[in-house]
C-alpha cells in the first residue's frame, strides 16, 4: 500500500483550548510552589529537582471522578517515585554515561506501555520520562537515595491533596463536564447532519462526538452516587440518540442540558419516556470490568520496541556528540511515540518548533531569573501555568513554556552557563527527533492491521446481536441497551483502530471498503434500535420541520 503522506501544514495549526485546561494548570502551579518555597526558605533549593517529581503529579487525572481520581493519583505517584528510586540507585551505583542511557532508555518504554495501557491520559509516559532520565545524571549517593525519594513522596501526597481538594466543593464535577462535553458535541453533529441522511454524514464531525459520549460513559460508569450517575446516564443516552437518529432531537435542548451541568444547578431532568429499566445494559457493563492489564500490554510491544531503542539510540548518539546531558535526546525520542508514524511524524515536528522557539524564551529570561532565587522560582511557576494553559491548543505552543522551565530547573543547584544551555538543548531536540523518528520507521507495527482485523469482528458481531434482538417480538429492554452500547463501543474502538492503522507504515492493505460497510450498516441498526426502544424525542420537542420530513 501507498506510504501515507508525512504533512506540514497543518501540524502547527491551534485548536482550541481544552474545557478543562485550568484544572491542570492551577493545580500543579500550587503543588509545586509550597515545596519549592519551602526549600527556598530553608536554603535548600537544590532539593527542589526531587519535590519537582512528586509536584508534578498534580498534572494528571482532572478528567476522572474523584474516587476514580484518588486511585489513579496514588498510583502515578508511586509510578513516578519508583521510577526516580530506580534512576537514583542507577546513577549512584555506576558512572557509565551508556549504561545510564541504556537504564533510561528501559524505564522510558516501560513508561509508554503502562501509560498506555492503562488510558492514564495526558501528560501520559513524558513527565515520568523527563523525570527519571533527569536523575540518572544527578550527582549523588546510595545513602542519599532514601532522603531524595521520601521528599518525591512527600511532594507527591501534597499534589495529591490538591488535586483532591475541589472534591469538596463540586463533588460530581468531573462527570458533569464530561457529560456536557458528549452533549455539546452530539448536539454539534445533530445540527449538520440534515433530515434526509443516513447518520453516516459528517463522518469527522460524528466522530469526535462519538467519541466524547464513549469517553463520557467511561467517566460515568466510574463514578460514585447512584442517584447522580444514573442521571448523567439518562443525558448520555440522550447524546448516542442524536448520533444515532440526528433528525429526531433537538441540539438546543442538548445544549441547554449541557450549560446546566457545567454550572452548579441541579441535574437535568430529560420529560420523556426513557424507562429506568433500559439504563439496565449499562449497570451491565460497570460489572463486566477492563480487560486484564497483561492482555491490553500484548498489543503494544512494537510501541515498546520503538521507545526503547529510539530512546537508547538517542541518547548514544547525544553522547557521541560530545553533550553534557544526553537525556535531553533521549526525552525528545521518548516524547514523540505515538499510535502510528504519522502522528509520531507530527508529534517530531511540534517538539522540535516548540523547543527551538523555546530556548529563545528561556535566553530572554535568564537575566531576570538570576536576580534573585526567588525570582527564578517564580518565573518557573509561572512556565508551569502557561504550558497547561497552551498545551491543549497545540504540543508545540506548550513547550515553548516547557523547554524553558526545564532548562531553569538545572539552575536551581547552582547558576549554569546559558550559552551552553541552548547549544546543548538544541543539538539534543534535534538528534533525539531525528533518531527517534528514524526508530518509528524501523521497527514496524503489523498488529495494526490484526487489531483493525478484530476490531471489524467485534462490530459486526456487535450489529448481528442487536439486529437478532431487533428481530424478536418483544426483546428485553434492558438486553436491547446493553446490545446497543456494545455496538456504540465497538464503532468508536473501529474507527480509533482504523485511523491509527492508517498511519501506519509498511504494512498490508488495509480492508478500507469493509471498514465502511461496517461503519454505515452499524448506523443505520443503532437508529433502528432508537426506535425500536422508543428513545426518540416526541415531536413536540424535535425539530418539527424534520418530523413532518
Amino acid at each position: 500500500m501507498p506510504r501515507p503522506c508525512l504533512p506540514l501544514a497543518d501540524v502547527l495549526r491551534l485548536d482550541r483550548p481544552s474545557d478543562i485546561w485550568f484544572k491542570p494548570a492551577l493545580s500543579v502551579v500550587v503543588a509545586v510552589a509550597l515545596p519549592n518555597l519551602l526549600l527556598l526558605a530553608l536554603g535548600r533549593l537544590d532539593l527542589a529537582v526531587y519535590t519537582m517529581a512528586g509536584s508534578l503529579c498534580a498534572l494528571y487525572a482532572h478528567n476522572r471522578p474523584y474516587a476514580a481520581r484518588a486511585r489513579v493519583l496514588a498510583w502515578v505517584v508511586l509510578g513516578m517515585t519508583g521510577g526516580l528510586a530506580v534512576a537514583l540507585v542507577a546513577a549512584s551505583l555506576t558512572d557509565s554515561a551508556v549504561v545510564l542511557v541504556t537504564v533510561g532508555a528501559l524505564l522510558a518504554a516501560a513508561q509508554k506501555v503502562l501509560c498506555d495501557a492503562t488510558r492514564l491520559g495526558p501528560p501520559a509516559n513524558v513527565i515520568l520520562a523527563f523525570i527519571s532520565s533527569a536523575s540518572l545524571f544527578l550527582p549523588g549517593t546510595l545513602g542519599q537515595v532514601p532522603g531524595h525519594v521520601a521528599l518525591a513522596l512527600g511532594a507527591g501526597a501534597w499534589a495529591w491533596l490538591v488535586c483532591m481538594v475541589p472534591g469538596l466543593l463540586r463533588p460530581h464535577g468531573p462527570e458533569r463536564r464530561a457529560t456536557a462535553h458528549a452533549l455539546t458535541l452530539a448536539a454539534a453533529y445533530a445540527d449538520q447532519a440534515p433530515a434526509d441522511s443516513d447518520s453516516h454524514s459528517h463522518p469527522h464531525s460524528r466522530t469526535a462526538a462519538a467519541a466524547a459520549v464513549h469517553a463520557a460513559w467511561q467517566t460515568v460508569m466510574s463514578a460514585h452516587g447512584d442517584t447522580t450517575r444514573r442521571a448523567l446516564e439518562r443525558l448520555l443516552v440522550r447524546a448516542e440518540v442524536a448520533l444515532a437518529a440526528p433528525a429526531e432531537s433537538d441540539p438546543a435542548r442538548l445544549r441547554a442540558w449541557a450549560r446546566d451541568l457545567r454550572g452548579t444547578a441541579p441535574l437535568p431532568r430529560p420529560d420523556d419516556h426513557l424507562d429506568d429499566d433500559e439504563l439496565a445494559g449499562a449497570e451491565a457493563e460497570r460489572a463486566v470490568g477492563r480487560a486484564p492489564l497483561r492482555r491490553r500490554l500484548g498489543p503494544l510491544a512494537p510501541i515498546a520496541v520503538r521507545t526503547a531503542l529510539g530512546c537508547a539510540l538517542a541518547g548514544y548518539a547525544s553522547l557521541a556528540l560530545g553533550v553534557g546531558r544526553p537525556y535531553w535526546a533521549l526525552v525528545t525520542a521518548a516524547s514523540l511515540y505515538q499510535a502510528n508514524v504519522t502522528l509520531t511524524w507530527n508529534r517530531a515536528v511540534q517538539r522540535v518548533v516548540g523547543n527551538l522557539a523555546g530556548v529563545l524564551v528561556f535566553a530572554a529570561l535568564v537575566p531576570l531569573t538570576r536576580v534573585h532565587q526567588v525570582a527564578l522560582v517564580l518565573v518557573c511557576l509561572a512556565l508551569n501555568f502557561g504550558a497547561e494553559a497552551l498545551i491543549s491548543r497545540n504540543y508545540w505552543l506548550g513547550s515553548v513554556c516547557v523547554t524553558p522551565m526545564a532548562l531553569l530547573i538545572t539552575e536551581f543547584a547552582q547558576y549554569q552557563d546559558s550559552g551552553r544551555l541552548i547549544t546543548e538543548r538544541v543539538v539534543d531536540t534535534l538528534v533525539g527527533a531525528a533518531v527517534g523518528f528514524v526508530a518509528a520507521i524501523a521497527v514496524t507495527n503489523r498488529r495494526a492491521g490484526d487489531r483493525l482485523g478484530h476490531a471489524l469482528t467485534a462490530v459486526e458481531e456487535a450489529r448481528d446481536r442487536a439486529a437478532r434482538l431487533l428481530a424478536a417480538p418483544h426483546p428485553a429492554p434492558a438486553a436491547l441497551e446493553q446490545a446497543r452500547r456494545g455496538l456504540a463501543a465497538a464503532l468508536v474502538d473501529l474507527r480509533a483502530t482504523a485511523e491509527a492503522a492508517a498511519g501506519e507504515w509498511w504494512q498490508r492493505a488495509l480492508p478500507e471498503e469493509r471498514v465502511v460497510t461496517a461503519e454505515q450498516s452499524a448506523h443505520r441498526t443503532l437508529a433502528a434500535t432508537v426506535r425500536r426502544q422508543g428513545l426518540h424525542l416526541a415531536p413536540t420537542h424535535a425539530r418539527a420541520e424534520d418530523v413532518r420530513r
